[in-house]
This record gives structure tokens, C-alpha cells and sequence, in this order.
């Protein structure tokens, strides 16, 4: 979700240079930024604990830097925003908005409102530093050639190619794989169809759908990381949960029809320059408690199946007219 925000940065201060501070499997975020270095946090070895946080904090330091945006606000980020203020370093850290979107979450009294976006939020951290953005000036990273393995996997373009992104981390907020292959059989017929997930439960289980259908193609261990995101960027549509691969389709400009079961727009984390209209919410109605949670990972007993309102259909009629109104 960064992403974007840092292109809009980049494009609006090409002088300013950005050290990004991440995991190295991040790094493919960020190629085609010319003005940005990349600091590797191995979190798992070298930068482990308390005393590798610390070590990390020193070689950001030792980089000729004059100010810190923390857009995680988390343990790890603030000790080392932290050091670094200690040196001199101008400082702003993420507002989650934590008390709003308990208020959003919350049984009685729920504030059913859109909050501030995520993407938002990230930008309200550059603007406390003195760099103020306007979002709507994103223009999406380009499209990428498909090197021969993807082209072995997926051929040449002769059908709309529509990614479908059907895992989340929280059952409560993935939609049922019985329903999403009743999606499937019916874009089979009109379209080309590309499967992400990872893991080796994942992997099986999309492979089942890619065998009993002539259109589909799953991607699942077949493609590294950088060229999950060449592919990505050649979609035209990516049907996804609220979860990673939506954000990953929006830093191109795909248009995302997202599916939404215990979370909810409201709480900001949409993927970013999408219409609300592309968003397939359970209903509310019958549900009245939604959202449940931010993360997806809360609700009650009797939510578990809420995702079962938004009808397979309704997932196909979205498909037909995003493509429609791309021609």
C-alpha cells in the first residue's frame, strides 16, 4: 500500500532522495524508482532482537539521511525512528487511528463510517516532514514484458486475462472456494484465467480448479515473486479478497474487484484508485455487526458463512462490466 504513495512522492520531489527500509522480499516494490535505495532488515538473522534492531539503527544512520517517516509504527520501527531522532533526524510516525476504527468494529454504538485511508494516512507522514502530496497525481507503474517462463505458462494474449487472488490470512474474510469455482465456471467460457496463492495446501487446492478447467492457469510455485508482479501488471481484471495480491494489482493500475466479509472498505484499507462500486460486500443487512474487525481474524460464531451473500453471479456481472467500461 505503500507503494503508490511513494510514487506520487517521487514524482512530486524527484530531487529527494528515499531510502526504503524493509524486507529484502519487498525489493521488486521499487524498481522502477529511480531515486530510492533499499535497506535490507534481516530480521530473522543479522538484525534479530533487540541488539540486531539496534545494529540495523546504526547502519541507517551511517546513511547520509535528514529525516525518518516510521509508516509501520510498530515495536521495531519506532526503537530505530527513535535512534535516529536521537541523532538529529526529523521525525513522523504513521496514526493508525486506532480509536476510530475500534469505533468502526465495535457492537453498540457503531461509527459506521469511511475512516481515512490507509494510503492517506501514509501521506499525512510526508506532509508532517514538509513533502505534502495529492494522491490523486498517482500514475501506475508500467506494464512489464513477460519473460519465456511466464510466457510458457501463459501463452500469448488472445482473451481478457483475469487474475484471481482467492486465499486471506483470516477465514473471515475468505470467500468460499465451492463459490469461487462456481465463479470460475462461468468465466471459463469467456475469458483467460490466472490463479495466485502460495503454500503447499494452497497450491493443491488450485490446482484442482486449473485441471478441470480449459482456461485456467494456476501460477502458484510456478513463478517467483518478480514475475508474479510482471504478470499482475498484465491483467486486466484481479478479483481478490482484502488481502496482499489487490494491493499488488492496484501499484499498476489494474482495476480490482475486491471481496469483503468481516472487514470493510470503511477501515481504509481498500486497494488504492479503486471505485467502491468494485468492492462486493456481505451483506449488512443480514449481518449487522459488520465490520467485525480490522484484520479479519474476529467475529462471532455466527458470522463464519456471511461471505455466502455475495452470489458467484454477481462476481461474473462485475468481471463484464469493468471490461466494458476499459474498452
Amino acid at each position: 500500500m505503500i507503494v503508490p504513495v511513494l510514487s506520487v512522492l517521487s514524482e512530486t520531489y524527484p530531487e529527494v532522495q528515499l531510502t526504503i527500509l524493509s524486507r529484502a522480499f519487498f525489493k521488486p516494490f521499487f524498481n522502477d524508482f529511480s531515486n530510492v535505495v533499499f535497506l535490507e532488515a534481516d530480521v530473522n538473522q543479522k538484525h534479530k532482537g533487540f541488539m540486531g534492531v539496534l545494529k540495523l539503527a546504526e547502519e541507517a544512520n551511517a546513511i547520509d539521511i535528514n529525516a525518518v517517516a516510521d509508516l509501520h509504527n510498530v515495536i521495531r520501527s519506532k526503537i530505530i525512528t527513535r535512534y535516529l531522532k536521537i541523532f538529529g533526524k526529523k521525525t513522523a510516525t504513521l496514526n493508525k487511528g486506532r480509536k476510530e476504527k475500534k469505533s468502526l468494529t465495535r457492537k453498540k454504538n457503531k461509527y459506521f463510517k469511511q475512516l481515512k485511508t490507509t494510503h492517506q494516512r501514509y501521506a499525512d507522514v510526508f506532509e508532517t516532514l514538509g513533502f505534502p502530496i495529492e494522491l490523486t497525481n498517482f500514475t501506475p507503474l508500467p506494464k512489464k514484458e513477460y519473460n519465456k517462463n511466464i510466457l510458457s505458462l501463459v501463452g500469448k494474449k488472445k482473451k481478457s486475462i483475469i487474475g484471481i487472488a482467492p486465499f486471506a490470512a483470516y477465514k473471515g474474510k475468505m470467500y468460499p472456494l465451492e463459490l469461487i469455482k462456481k465463479a470460475i465456471e462461468e468465466l471459463d467460457k469467456q475469458y483467460q484465467i490466472v490463479l495466485f496463492g502460495g503454500g503447499d495446501k494452497e497450491i493443491s487446492e488450485l490446482e484442482i480448479f486449473e485441471n478441470e478447467f480449459a482456461f485456467v492457469i494456476n501460477t502458484a510455485g510456478k513463478l517467483n515473486f518478480t514475475e508474479e508482479l510482471v504478470l499482475i501488471s498484465n491483467l486486466d481484471v484481479m478479483i481478490s479478497m482484502d488481502s496482499g495480491n489487490g494491493h499488488l494489482a492496484a501499484m499498476y493500475g489494474i482495476p480490482i474487484i475486491s471481496l469483503w466479509g468481516v472487514t470493510h472498505p470503511y477501515a481504509g484499507f481498500a486497494p488504492f484508485g479503486q471505485s467502491s462500486h468494485n468492492s462486493l460486500l456481505s451483506d449488512t443487512n443480514k449481518y449487522p455487526l459488520l465490520p467485525t474487525s480490522i484484520y479479519g481474524n474476529s467475529y462471532p460464531e455466527e458470522y463464519e458463512n456471511i461471505m455466502e451473500t455475495i452470489k458467484p453471479q454477481e462476481i461474473v456481472n462485475k468481471v463484464e462490466s469493468v471490461l466494458k467500461l476499459k474498452k
